[in-house]
């Protein structure tokens, strides 16, 4: 008995065995690795030495580069070749034909081809793109989109996290101690001022250049645009424009109506008086909106609960009752004052 049960054992646990030595035995799969061109494509795109643009493709934004920055590209950036290792030593061009079998990134085309009134050429970064129908590398006038979702960046998803934060911190702005308030306040206010003065300041410039000049000179050139770098953002110095010169005829007709415009507003200007009224009720919104709490609002909410005096009480005040019996008592006085000093004569009448 002791030997078929030693036997069952071992008829038990050989199965066991039998499936480790399997599993052991089995080839692992291999660990996908991320394609070389899927990692240079990530590298180039976040390297800000490519300069590249925003569009509209097909509904859709897109981020585009131009064919021809490519190659320079590549040229004094050779640190990022080394990502592709064995074929790092392709060309421009090769690279590019590649990416574009792998989807990557598609050719474009512009959709408008056509001059502009006043323009020379066409412009260098357009707006609007198209899918072109010839997928392969080109320099001359030749757009590339980058297909892929770019990867967030960190601090792009601490913001994500903290703008409801200031929403909320938005809202809750009318209980904010006073001197919280009074920051803020005039913290939004001098940005807001900066804003419009810079802008009106820019405007008067571009518009004394192009009536004196007849130039077109925008400063700070960028500070409009929806899509740009910091760098390009305080840009101070406006690149060359293109385009026919002004005719003096423009300039004219430019100048006259700036001159009435500046006629009207001051016919038109506010006198004292009336600005005054305005600062007044400007001041008085600020201040109302600056000392408003919670305990102002619950103590008015309170005072108008409180009971009202019943206005059909008989029995009036004490300060109007001695009044009102001191007033008759001296019209009672006046009145026989009156009739002692009239004389009556021999048939009783009053004289």
């Amino acid at each position: 008995m002791t030997k078929s049960a030693t036997e069952k054992k071992r008829v038990r646990r050989a199965p066991s065995g039998t499936s480790r030595d399997l599993s052991d035995t089995q080839p692992k799969q291999p660990v996908t690795k991320k394609d070389v061109y899927q990692v240079f494509a990530e590298k180039v795109r976040d390297n800000k030495q490519l300069k590249s643009k925003w569009a509209i493709m097909q509904e859709t934004r897109v981020e585009y580069f131009r064919g021809k920055d490519f190659p320079v590209f590549l040229r004094d950036h050779l640190e990022v070749k080394e990502i592709l290792g064995q074929q790092k030593d392709l060309d421009a061009e090769e690279i590019i034909n590649t990416l574009l079998r792998k989807n990557l990134i598609v050719r474009c085309d512009r959709v408008v081809k056509t001059l502009r009134p006043g323009k020379k050429k066409l412009s260098s970064w357009p707006v609007h793109l198209e899918i072109h129908n010839e997928q392969v590398f080109s320099k001359e006038d030749a757009f590339f989109a980058w297909t892929f979702i770019k990867r967030r960046a960190l601090w792009q998803t601490i913001l994500s996290f903290l703008w409801p934060l200031v929403a909320l911190a938005m809202c809750l702005f009318p209980v904010y101690p006073y001197q919280v308030k009074i920051v803020v306040l005039y913290s939004c206010a001098g940005a807001l001022l900066f804003i419009v003065v810079l802008l009106l300041i820019r405007a008067a410039i571009f518009g004394a250049f192009y009536i004196i000049l007849g130039n077109r000179i925008w400063f700070f050139p960028n500070i409009n645009a929806e899509e740009t770098t910091f760098s390009e953002l305080v840009r101070f110095w406006p690149k060359k424009e293109e385009g026919e010169p002004i005719k003096w005829t423009s300039r004219l007709f430019y100048a006259v109506i700036s001159v009435l415009i500046i006629l009207v507003l001051r016919h038109h200007a506010p006198d004292e008086a009336a600005r005054a009224r305005y600062q007044s009720k400007v001041s008085n919104i600020i201040d109302e909106m600056l000392e408003w709490s919670p305990k102002l609002a619950l103590s008015g909410m309170l005072e108008k609960q409180q009971p009202v005096v019943n206005a059909t009480e008989k029995n009036p005040p004490v300060n109007e009752s001695w009044s009102g019996s001191g007033e008759k008592a001296a019209d009672h006085h006046n009145t026989t004052d009156a009739f002692e000093n009239q004389d009556v004569d021999d048939d009783g009448n009053i004289t």
